[in-house]
């Protein structure tokens, strides 16, 4: 069996000055493939990527296991996480809004990951930038470069976050609902890139989503999440086979153009299922 790129065991992450954790025993592997997490507001999704890359200063971040090819993260210091971040693990964060900086340019911002993780000049740097906008399939990318987050759309925001994430080619990228903001056509193509990078190069793909379709459609497996645990791991194509209550539930909320027009499933949550473990 090859070995995973990386392996959780046992994750708790606690927020400063919460009655509980966020993330309660969450185990998983991820090897060079695309990895689903799904769930409601406030399962704990974003707050496992971000604890991989130890985002989150002010929570309590414990593991067995958080081992990333041959380093265990929770090991290293600040200043080595620094070397692994951007350049080794990645994180596509889902709004543009709050994750540029407002009085920088788009391609010095895009640049910046080049600059901090390769030895190369700022021109170097900024064509590196150039070729990423254009492959992330925005239009003139030489005048984007020179413009400044508010200057451009969210969905276009949104393909600059994707750039900048992926230009020091990472081994591991942690998507965020990436394509949130993004129309149809934008958005198959930015999942073609992302399904291009782990087919051509093999790197591991965390997608963090609400869709479900978009995980049954992309990803290989699934993750599924309730306050902070993970109930239930199967094949994205065998979703519609899940067993767990809650993501039947989740199933059956989903609307679909041409279905009854009854009223939506609501989910019936039950006491036990905060206490369970993926089976």
């Amino acid at each position: 069996m090859t070995r995973p790129i990386l392996d959780v065991e046992n994750l708790h992450i606690r927020y400063g000055g919460a009655p509980t954790d966020a993330v309660r025993g969450v185990s998983f592997t991820l090897g060079r493939e695309r990895l689903g997490i799904v769930g409601e507001s406030g399962s704990g999704k974003s707050t496992v990527g971000r604890g991989l890359l130890r985002l989150l200063p002010s929570a309590k971040i414990t593991a067995d296991k958080m081992r990333f090819e041959d380093v265990e993260l929770l090991s290293l210091t600040e200043e080595q996480m620094l070397g692994v971040r951007g350049r080794r693990m990645s994180m596509i964060l889902q709004d543009p809004k709050f994750s540029l900086n407002p009085i920088r340019k788009v391609g010095d911002q895009v640049a910046e990951t080049y600059l901090r993780h390769f030895k190369c000049s700022r021109k170097d740097a900024l064509q590196k930038a150039v070729a990423m906008l254009e492959a992330v399939k925005i239009r003139d990318p030489e005048r984007v470069c020179e413009q400044y987050p508010h200057e451009i759309s969210g969905g276009m925001g949104q393909r600059v976050m994707i750039a900048m994430m992926l230009l020091a080619d990472p081994d591991v990228v942690i998507a965020d609902e990436p394509t949130s903001a993004l129309d149809v056509t934008v958005r198959l193509q930015v999942l073609n890139i992302l399904d291009g990078l782990v087919r051509d190069r093999g790197i591991g793909l965390i997608m963090i989503s609400h869709d479900l379709n978009l995980v049954r459609n992309f990803c290989d497996r699934v993750l599924i999440m309730y306050a902070g645990r993970v109930v239930e791991t199967l094949a994205a194509r065998d979703l519609d086979k899940a067993q767990h209550p809650y993501t039947r539930g989740l199933i059956a909320a989903q609307p679909r153009i041409g279905g009854a027009r009854a009223p939506l499933a609501v989910l019936d949550r039950r006491p036990e299922w905060l206490e369970e473990v993926s089976r």
